[in-house]
């Protein structure tokens, strides 16, 4: 649903990161205020999420690979070279020291199904819930690398239907876990007649699928949310059958608002279809900024962005490398290009470039640009209504640099959008889907919520 200018309803609005050097804009990390290069140092972060919460950011969204872009058996030279994604750090073990540090910003973290068993990742992520006081949120990815399926023990990268057949089986352990081991009141910790929780309230979730076995109970009593905030950011038709049926959050990174509200419409149908409602889920649109006190300075910043655009590290993003691994010159026509990837992005860029054969280079350059909002603070919340009204919920902030991005962003943006009604001055009470959905645990119509209370007769000799 979009609002009228006269009633605007807050955007939301998370920081999009990653604990690499290069994440999204390749070749940025070699400007002089590039502090990404610095992500090793857990200050690094500590100073951001401060920063974010000063400034009322919803939450910090922290993205995660699990292996190598590009054919497992290629040369991996040109990833190392441009820091893309290698190195990179945990999220999970990071959102702790976070957690600690701040009050109410939230905390999103990416896990793949591939590389955490279920009942490990969901004693994780109740023990971060509990140390953050219900601020965390979970990105549920399948993975897209084939390196990072070798990492696990597999030959390949799973078939995509399959991997989401997998997410579902995983995220249905997780749900056991988290809504049905534990009922409520369970701890009650009481002193005077040595009891410490309620048995006949804590249960084994004796789970049997394709891939798991899980008896139970969960470790952990429950957290604030019991279930984290669930992010999903799949595209495809499984990925967006699979946020219908169990995201809050979608992350998407469309080219304009016509294609989000496109995507935005199907995915809430879909999600009605299965007895949810259409504000069960929340779109984030990708967008990075560059602001200017005019549209002229803003242009000629972005100029200056440009300079540093590595064509290497986008095409090697994209997978635009031969067979063994080298990056393809950036002159090299794109119907030559030999990928699995190239004729998806020759369909995407030949709508940009009509006047001749785009090469690799436009190809970098028009993803260095195909989600940048350029312009004075007021044009980018002009352009920012237009999101808004194609159904879009908030906005994935994604930097240049570190932590310049988002204190520029903070300090000439936000101001604006406040004014508009197009940006929280405070933040909500309690957890985070509270303030996100005005409760802190999922809504009945979720389908974890079968399992309140399911499991009370499983229980074996009590």
């Amino acid at each position: 649903m979009s609002h009228s200018p006269e009633t605007p309803k807050p955007l939301h609005f998370n920081a999009f990161v990653m604990n690499t050097t290069s994440h999204i804009h390749h070749g940025q990390w070699r400007r002089p205020d590039a502090g990404q290069t610095q992500f090793n140092d857990v200050q690094t972060w500590i100073d951001l999420a401060k920063l974010l919460e000063d400034a009322k950011f919803d939450a910090i969204f922290f993205a995660d690979v699990s292996g190598l872009y590009g054919d497992s058996d290629a040369d991996f030279d040109v990833y190392v070279t441009e820091g893309l994604q290698i190195p990179s750090n945990d999220p999970t073990v990071l959102l702790s020291a976070l957690a600690v540090n701040t009050t109410n910003l939230g905390l999103a973290l990416t896990s793949n199904v591939v590389q955490s068993h279920p009942f490990h990742f969901a004693r994780q992520i109740s023990t971060l819930d509990h140390i953050s006081n219900g601020r965390i949120a979970w990105n549920i990815v399948t993975g897209v690398q084939d390196n990072g399926a070798r990492n696990f023990g597999l030959p390949q990268l799973t078939d995509h239907a399959e991997r989401y057949e997998w997410a579902a089986e995983y995220v249905d352990v997780t749900y056991k876990l988290w809504e049905g081991s534990w009922d409520e009141g369970a701890l009650i910790q009481d002193r005077e007649n040595s009891t410490h929780a309620d048995p006949s309230k804590i249960h084994k979730i004796h789970h049997e699928g394709k891939r798991y076995k899980v008896e139970g109970p969960h470790l952990p009593s429950p957290s604030l949310q019991r279930t984290p905030v669930l992010y999903q950011a799949g595209s495809s038709a499984s990925g967006r059958a699979f946020a219908a049926q169990n995201a809050e959050a979608v992350f998407i990174i469309s080219p304009s608002p016509a294609v989000a509200k496109q995507q935005i419409d199907e995915t809430r149908a879909q999600a009605v279809a299965l007895g949810r409602q259409p504000e069960d889920i929340k779109f984030f649109q990708g967008l990075s900024f560059i602001v200017g006190d005019t549209a002229e300075e803003a242009q000629a910043l972005a100029a200056e962005y440009d300079k540093y655009v590595s064509v290497d590290g986008y095409a090697a993003h994209a997978a635009i490398v031969d067979k063994s691994g080298r990056v393809y010159d950036p002159q090299t026509p794109l119907k030559d290009v030999d990928t699995n990837t190239a004729k998806g992005f020759l369909e995407w860029i030949s709508r940009y470039i009509t006047d001749r054969e785009p090469v690799v280079a436009d190809l970098a350059h028009l993803q260095a640009r195909n989600t940048r909002v350029v312009g004075t603070a007021e044009q980018i919340a002009d352009q920012l209504e237009l999101w808004q009204a194609a159904g879009v919920d908030g906005i994935n902030v994604i930097n240049w640099v570190i932590p310049g991005s988002f204190a520029e962003f903070a300090e000439r943006v936000l101001p604006v959008l406040r004014e508009r009604g197009l940006a929280q001055s405070d933040y909500a009470e309690g957890p985070l889907r509270q303030k996100l959905f005005g409760q802190p645990r999922l809504n009945d119509r979720h389908p974890a919520a079968k399992y309140r209370g399911a499991f009370a007769e499983s229980r074996v000799g009590v």
